[in-house]
């Protein structure tokens, strides 16, 4: 399993174009191989952070480089981000638990 961690800070004047392309670029990412996650969440104040996981990182790879994708990083770097940062690696432990009553 692979896990991306990527925070960001929007510029807000770009924040409704922004929030009209964020579901389009997800939904590509749902249809990749190997796509098994997604989760974002927003701080208070106002850092974003997703987590996204792949099964490996060959679907990692093939997602950073798929066309529309790359549009969007493009668009992201010049309008839409004040700031981000991108961490990729594999998992080497995963533990889970779970409650049931």
């Amino acid at each position: 399993m692979v896990q991306i961690i990527f925070r960001s800070r929007l510029r807000p004047e770009f924040s409704d174009e922004y929030q009209e392309l964020a579901p389009k670029i997800l939904e590509l990412a749902r249809g990749m191989p190997g796509f098994v996650s997604h989760k974002s969440f927003v701080a208070d104040d106002g850092e974003r952070v997703s987590l996204i996981e792949f099964e490996l990182l060959e679907h990692v790879d093939a997602w950073r480089e798929q066309p529309d994708h790359l549009r969007a990083q493009a668009l992201g770097r010049e309008r839409y981000y004040a700031e981000y940062s991108l961490q990729v690696g594999e998992l080497e432990r995963v533990r889970r638990f779970d409650h049931e009553e």
